[in-house]
């Protein structure tokens, strides 16, 4: 029993969690580490894509990789037993017990072999068949196997005593034991690297090993691998990947499992499009004086640094409608049968990525002013490009934008974002004929439009809010008069 607890607490496993609210699986994206890498505490190992976003995984102990459970690419449940790792042993007993374990792990007679020169001779005949039931277990056999003569191999040199259990194990893994010696060095030279500059390095293609590390503590940086790529703008997306390949195969149709973010949306989209009733009403108007104020603002002082767009303001134009017309910021609660009414806005962006749409929202956003909720704009939509939104960022929003406009269409009829009352599309700004004072010139046009939940919200309010996000934009000093 005590080189049965030595054994459980020397392997342990690393479960996949649930990183949202609710999930029940992830697909394993990438792996950081291999079999014989040394992991510690808190280390990142791998990437994984969940129904809302790319999380990256600490492990929560130190030790060594004994067994990689699944290849990337796989999806897994949550809960389900991902990576194996040796912690090893630390206590003056255990060492002992470690030893004839790591002499035994394959072949029982090699553990009489260690037991006299252990303090327990009984139980070393004893613990062979449960060391076994341990392992098969654990399901690591064969690669434990494999990395146990790598631990012995690496204390043979340097202890003279242990040459006798080498040879007791030759017969087996002779030829085996030449290629463990050689795992560690991949591993010691691992080049260091944070996990988000080795997800860059993958995306624009480049070797990290080839790369001339120039961080303080030896580390690789993003200016490293961007001065390694080529022209930076190089980097590829998933899909135009996949489109390249289907091409190059000259294959007349290819199958895409629908999964992750993609098929969270599609089940979300369907949910709200089915239980909700939709209505959208549109809005076309002059937002010239917007646009003169979007060049004006990217000139002052207290926007330096940051993003100044028109989505910027058509924000804030909606934060006052909603200031106006409180009722628009409101869910409806079926299973309570209540409507709930919230006296704060989290905004959602619509951005589209390579893994599919993704919400975050700016949290609080009603009590940002303008430079504060450009910064968090920005900062919203690069680590949504980048595919590091976190599941905590795409929760409790309670009004959404999308903004149709940055790829030349004039609007839409957007579905809501389920649990949330309304959503507001902005079409492309155009230059048109348009009647200014009297006379036709050439004005800045767009179009809003806002499709909204009628079971809480009338045409009237509807009405009043879309308007009001039109009027404030018309007129932009409206943003003084009205907050």
């Amino acid at each position: 029993m005590t080189i049965m607890a030595v054994q459980a607490q020397r392997f342990r496993e690393f479960r996949m969690p649930d990183v949202g609210e609710g999930l029940t699986e992830a697909e394993i994206l990438k792996w950081y580490v291999g079999v014989g890498d040394t992991v510690t505490d808190g280390q990142v190992i791998c990437e994984v894509e969940t129904a809302k976003a790319a999380v990256e995984l600490p492990i929560p102990f130190d030790g060594v990789v004994s067994e990689i459970r699944f290849d990337e690419g796989t999806t897994v449940d949550v809960g389900t037993p991902i990576i194996v790792v040796d912690a090893g042993g630390d206590d003056a007993p255990g060492d002992g017990v470690g030893a004839a374990d790591a002499a035994g792990a394959q072949p029982t007679p090699a553990g009489a072999e260690p037991a006299p020169a252990g303090v327990e001779p009984p139980p070393a005949a004893q613990p062979a068949p449960e060391r076994k039931a341990v392992l098969v277990g654990y399901g690591v056999a064969p690669s434990s196997t494999t990395r146990r003569p790598r631990k012995q191999k690496a204390a043979e040199p340097v202890n003279g005593q242990a040459v006798p259990a080498p040879p007791v194990e030759a017969p087996g893994p002779a030829a085996p034991a030449a290629a463990p010696a050689e795992v560690p060095v991949p591993g010691a030279q691992r080049p260091l690297a944070k996990p988000p500059v080795r997800k860059l390095a993958k995306e624009l293609g480049i070797d990290l090993a080839t790369v001339v590390p120039t961080g303080e503590h030896g580390e690789v940086t993003r200016e490293d691998i961007r001065a390694a790529a080529a022209p930076p703008a190089r980097l590829p997306l998933p899909e135009a990947e996949e489109a390249a390949g289907i091409a190059a195969s000259g294959a007349r149709e290819t199958r895409v499992p629908i999964k992750g973010v993609r098929k969270a949306t599609a089940q979300a989209m369907v949910a709200s499009a089915f239980t909700a009733p939709h209505v959208t009403e549109f809005v076309t108007f002059d937002i010239t004086r917007s646009m003169k104020l979007v060049q004006e603002l990217k000139s002052d002082p207290a926007f330096a640094g940051l993003k100044v767009s028109p989505l910027l303001l058509v924000a804030r134009a909606l934060l006052v409608a909603i200031r106006r017309n409180p009722e628009i910021n409101a869910a409806w609660d079926d299973a309570n049968q209540e409507i709930v009414r919230k006296s704060y806005v989290n905004l959602g962006i619509a951005a589209a990525t390579p893994r599919g749409l993704v919400v975050p929202n700016i949290k609080d956003a009603h009590d940002k002013t303008l430079p504060e909720l450009a910064s968090a704009l920005g900062e919203l939509v690069a680590t949504a490009r980048e595919g590091r939104t976190s599941p905590a960022a795409m929760q409790g929003g309670t009004v959404t934008i999308t903004n149709v406009g940055v790829f030349g269409v004039d609007t839409g009829t957007p579905i809501l974002n389920p649990g949330e009352s309304a959503i507001l599309a902005f079409g492309a700004v155009k230059l048109q004929p348009w009647v200014h004072k009297g006379k036709v010139k050439a004005r800045h046009v767009t179009t809003l439009a806002l499709s909204f939940d009628h079971r809480l919200v009338d045409g009237e309010l509807g009405s009043k809010v879309l308007g009001d996000v039109a009027a404030v934009l018309e007129q932009p000093k409206r943003l003084l008069t009205w907050s």
